[in-house]
């Protein structure tokens, strides 16, 4: 089987890894959580606020993966709620989980961002 070299073009920024309390994203190590998505990587204050997130991500990006920690774990309502309302799809995941799928789609150029508990 022939191996095909992943290009992330552009600002395009790979997760790179993941350790206890922090990611490496692009090369830069960002710690605690972290929204992700193809224009850049920052903190992300948690699903506290419903409505920041879809405000932000609104017509950028069709899913959002939420890695939830070191284990599957459901979304407060008013979260999902306010996503799927702007548009945006919403699938949550452990966080491990949540790099790998974010990292493949990226690769195939989808409009995807990933919102990131660390492990």
């Amino acid at each position: 089987m022939p191996l095909t070299e992943i290009d992330f073009s552009g600002a395009a920024q790979p997760i790179d890894g993941y350790a206890p309390g922090a990611f490496r994203i692009g090369g830069r190590v960002l710690h605690g959580a972290v929204l992700v998505t193809p224009m850049g990587a920052g903190p992300w204050a948690g699903m506290g606020d419903p409505a920041a997130l879809p405000a932000a991500l609104a017509g950028q990006v069709d899913v959002l993966f939420v890695g939830t920690g070191a284990a599957m774990a459901p979304l407060p309502t008013a979260f999902r709620t306010a996503l799927e309302e702007a548009g945006i799809g919403v699938e949550p995941m452990a966080t491990p989980a949540a790099c790998r799928t974010y990292n493949i789609c990226l690769s195939e150029g989808r409009r995807i961002a990933a919102a990131l508990i660390p492990v």
